[in-house]
């Protein structure tokens, strides 16, 4: 390819990603109808997924801890839905997967990354974009031996965590809610906290939907939890990414109360996209949602520059 037709191809990538990011979905309709659960059977377990509509470049999508795909709504629906295959999906006793007869077993990273694999392998999605958002993330990079066909990974909301974790150096402490994501029962002032940490501070208008799926989330799912991470059974995240073999993306909310950035930007990352960690200017915890535009274009041409098949 001659170095006009190059220019032309890029000009036209950043055109149709600036094309399918600039109508993100409206929080208060259209959801409803768009976002329609299906389910496989995944060993024991009932996975939901929900899947867009387009034909497009394939790229799976996991979310954080107590919450639910409907976080993925800017992604799944409205026209970035329509020009990438997206694929979101519930972990296990989250959203409309079911809860775990055995949670010790079931509420664990490994045990994720299975459900997520045999999810992956049960579509045929092998060689999908893989991103996930906070506890998605963590799934993700406990699955990336398995994903081995995966064209790239993308992690948001995520510290890569060594073993043992350096728990005071990847979090922030500064909101009230720190730590709340590993406790079982929650009373109401603790689900207003948890839910309001994911978003910049002096966000108001929250969707009920994100305090509904906190709400809905078992509450053992978390308690597990942090007692397989104290235990050490995961795998090494810091590891896993020193020695991806494909591009790793990192996003960050500029805002973000929860997530230390400094401890991700001072990781060995050889595979790390455009060599730095992307940050998104007014976002939090929850970039997808909080500033779809931004978000959904970083995530497009990353989907575009690394899949290994063209549509």
């Amino acid at each position: 390819m001659n170095r006009v037709s190059a220019n032309i191809s890029k000009f036209t990538l950043v055109i149709s990603v600036l094309l399918l990011t600039a109508q993100p979905v409206n929080a208060a309709g259209g959801i409803t109808d768009c976002l329609k659960a299906k389910t496989v059977k995944i060993g024991d377990q009932e996975i939901a997924y929900y899947e867009s509509k387009g034909r497009g470049l394939s790229v799976v999508l996991v979310h954080g801890n107590s919450f639910s795909s409907w976080s993925f709504s800017k992604q799944v629906c409205g026209i970035f839905g329509s020009q990438f295959h997206v694929v979101a999906v519930d972990l296990p006793g989250h959203g409309r997967s079911s809860d775990a007869a055995n949670p010790s077993a079931v509420y664990n990273l490994p045990a994720y990354a299975d459900a997520l694999v045999g999810l992956v392998t049960e579509l045929g999605l092998e060689d999908a974009v893989f991103a996930g958002w906070s506890l998605g993330g963590h799934a993700l990079l406990e699955a990336a031996a398995e994903l081995s066909l995966a064209s790239g990974f993308m992690i948001f909301g995520t510290p890569p965590l060594g073993v043992p974790p350096a728990v005071s150096d990847a979090f922030l402490a500064t909101h009230p809610a720190t730590g709340f994501g590993f406790i079982n029962a929650w009373n109401n002032e603790m689900l207003e906290l948890y839910v309001s940490s994911i978003f910049a501070p002096g966000t108001t208008d929250i969707p009920d939907f994100f305090y509904k799926d906190a709400k809905r989330t078992d509450g053992e799912s978390r308690s597990e939890l942090l007692a397989s991470v104290g235990a050490q059974h995961y795998s090494d995240e810091i590891a896993i990414v020193q020695n991806l073999k494909v591009p790793l993306a990192i996003i960050h909310g500029e805002k973000e109360q929860l997530i230390n950035l400094a401890y991700i930007q001072q990781l060995n990352i050889p595979k790390l996209w455009r060599r730095k960690v992307q940050v998104i200017k007014g976002a939090g915890h929850a970039p997808q949602w909080e500033e779809p535009i931004r978000f959904n274009a970083l995530l497009g041409q990353f989907i575009h520059e690394v899949s290994r098949k063209q549509v």
